[in-house]
């Protein structure tokens, strides 16, 4: 009988942390154990994990060290020292369906030969407020192409899937290595996600299974009578987005198509926050600025502060 783990990486969680846990052990198929990964959070979440939930396994960070450096914290215990099978991840803010778990291990029988190959299975993600799906992502031609995947087929196979939600095997881990902490955020999942198809594995989507996530705080506007959705984020955010992906797609997929098809995706991502963004310039110059470092490849925590709203600027070495 495979183990299984969960890890969660909280950061000033406690507002939504309860909400995630409870969803967590209402699963129809039990955890062996949940891994909360507390990202030095300023607020009552480690009150809130020791009064409400003390069966929870609970890595309390120094300091805060992103997504990327609390998956890797949570990995490396449920995979190096725990020796669990599979490590369940999440964000703070998931609620998976009940029965989500349950539908990612049965879909393991239906993989047939891809069975020892496939190193990720996961939910299908949907925003219920917004009712947007967060589709996977096929590597097509030099461009990331998103697909919902065949509603005729139990499991779709993609190139990319967002981490919270992901199911991942150990001999994946194994093989490849941890999520990248030196990402600290953003890019984080995708990059990962490359190291394991360069490594002959296989990320499956399970069309039965599902997970309320939310990825960011859409705005909705009407724009010439089209609908768009926009996710207004700090500067130093955007420099993580910027320069993690750059820095993945000239390390993985360095020809010219690909690297135009990036260009040509920020872009568009400069020209969208130009209309929509509430803090363009100080937003353009951090891309800029992520742009250079990714193609240097200098990473690493280049700036730090609150993750929410504005925050103050800290240049680290």
């Amino acid at each position: 009988m495979s183990s299984i783990a969960s890890v969660t990486v909280v950061y000033n969680g406690a507002s939504v942390l309860a909400r995630h846990l409870d969803a967590l052990y209402r699963q129809t198929k039990e955890l062996d154990e949940v891994i909360v990964v507390n990202n030095a959070s300023a607020d009552d979440s480690l009150k809130l994990l020791a009064k409400e939930y003390p069966q929870v396994t609970v890595l309390d960070l120094a300091e805060n060290v992103g997504v990327g450096g609390g998956y890797a914290a949570g990995i490396a215990h449920a995979v190096l020292d725990r020796k669990h099978d599979w490590v369940w991840l999440f964000d703070q803010d998931s609620v998976p369906a009940e029965t989500c778990l349950e539908s990612l291990l049965n879909a393991i029988p239906l993989l047939g030969t891809d069975e020892g190959s496939t190193a990720i299975l996961a939910p299908v993600c949907v925003h219920t407020g917004t009712k947007m799906a967060y589709p996977g992502h096929l590597w097509k031609q030099g461009r990331m192409v998103p697909t919902l995947g065949d509603p005729n087929q139990a499991i779709s196979f993609v190139d990319f899937a967002i981490s919270s939600g992901s199911l991942i095997r150990r001999e994946a881990i194994d093989a490849v290595g941890l999520p990248r902490a030196d990402f600290f955020m953003d890019f984080v999942d995708y990059e990962h996600c490359l190291r394991l198809r360069h490594h002959g594995f296989k990320i499956g989507v399970v069309r039965d299974s599902h997970l309320d996530h939310v990825l960011g705080d859409p705005s909705k506007f009407n724009f010439f009578g089209r609908i768009k959705y926009w996710s207004d984020h700090a500067p130093w955010r955007c420099y993580y987005m910027v320069r993690n992906q750059v820095f993945t797609i000239w390390e993985y997929c360095p020809e010219w198509r690909n690297k135009g098809f990036l260009l040509c995706r920020l872009g568009h991502y400069a020209v969208s926050l130009s209309l929509f963004g509430k803090q363009k310039l100080a937003c353009l110059r951090m891309m800029w600025r992520g742009f250079l470092d990714g193609r240097s490849g200098r990473l690493g925590i280049r700036f730090s502060g609150t993750v929410e709203g504005n925050a103050q600027l800290e240049v680290k070495a």
